[in-house]
């Protein structure tokens, strides 16, 4: 099969001028040669067709392939993970991983929270931020709701969040959102915080065939950032970070329970990654969902879990194209689906 290979190489937009946070979610070229190795090894023909704006080019010279690996997290707007997706709908060439709707929703965790709400997947009592000057009117933030977690609503990677981010009153609150607003210039959402153990559950197929791989949980070591898993905390992941399978079956079956239901309630494809925590009692509830995870050979997480988990970074690969090609052909011949 002929696999076009679409990606953002972090070195490419770091010669163009970004800064380190703002290409934090793009990726190295060892991820994109990792990726590559494991697809040729697989018998398929690879070609890197880079960015967005590289991928226009092609296509506007007739250039078409059998199938794209989409890992492009896009660069500007909103719904900046759905613009190479959307672009290959409007050519009909088939991809890995979600759809431009899903991306997008997926993309603003306060959608996405509605949305599990919405199917009775447990998630945190949350607030939506968007200035300063309604801060005042938002009721609950002058109530009992503290302590919160304080994030940007649209951003991945744990940007934004750092040993400030748990915050304790309302003034605290003020400050943080100050912060982020200056810094990211999005809405902010400030969720209830958790402080029990944190996991994340990786998944692999689509639909009905959609299954969890494993349950890891992520615990922050000595020298670690405190409270969350910050940008930082994943940055220095080997000196900050351990990670273990969970092997408590009842903890690792609700896990995987939750995770499984707001995956498939957010139309995930392909392969994908889900936060929970738990609060202080060990009930669990869903932070959020990766649909375009990371793939770093060693440093992603869905990558240590597949290691955990006895699954091969070739498998991982593998299967997350079986899922992509299974789909095409459901689609190509839906009476044989």
């Amino acid at each position: 099969m002929k696999v076009g290979f679409t990606y953002d190489l972090r070195k490419a937009y770091a010669e163009m001028g970004l800064s380190e946070e703002e290409t934090a979610e793009f990726d190295s070229e060892d991820t994109v040669s990792a990726i590559e190795e494991a697809l040729k090894d697989l018998g398929h023909e690879v070609v890197r067709t880079g960015n967005i704006y590289e991928l226009t080019k092609r296509l506007a010279h007739g250039e078409s392939w059998d199938m794209v690996f989409n890992i492009s997290e896009g660069l500007y707007g909103p719904a900046r993970e759905s613009q190479v997706p959307a672009l290959l709908d409007a050519y009909r060439i088939p991809y890995t991983f979600s759809d431009s709707l899903t991306l997008a929703l997926c993309l603003d965790k306060s959608v996405t929270k509605k949305l599990v709400l919405h199917s009775r997947v447990p998630t945190p009592e949350f607030v939506v931020i968007r200035n300063l000057h309604d801060m005042r009117y938002e009721k609950r933030l002058q109530s009992n709701i503290y302590p919160l977690f304080v994030k940007p609503v649209s951003e991945g990677t744990s940007k934004g969040i750092n040993q400030d981010s748990v915050v304790w009153d309302f003034d605290d609150l003020k400050k943080q959102c100050k912060k982020l607003f200056s810094r990211f210039d999005q809405p902010v959402l400030a969720e209830k915080y958790l402080s029990g153990r944190e996991f994340t559950a990786g998944i692999i197929g689509t639909g009905k065939h959609a299954e969890c791989i494993g349950v890891m949980q992520i615990k922050l070591g000595n020298g670690a950032e405190r409270d969350s898993y910050s940008y930082l905390n994943k940055e220095f992941y080997e000196q900050r970070v351990i990670y273990s399978l969970v092997v408590d079956k009842g903890v690792a079956r609700e896990a995987a329970d939750i995770a499984l239901r707001a995956y498939r309630a957010l139309g995930c494809r392909d392969a994908g990654r889900v936060d929970l925590k738990a609060d202080e009692e060990g009930n669990l509830f869903f932070l959020e969902i990766n649909p375009l995870p990371g793939l770093h050979p060693v440093r992603s997480d869905l990558s240590i879990l597949c290691g955990k988990a006895g699954i091969s970074y070739r498998e991982l690969i593998s299967r997350i194209m079986n899922s992509a090609m299974l789909r095409s052909s459901r689609a190509l011949h839906p009476l044989h689906a």
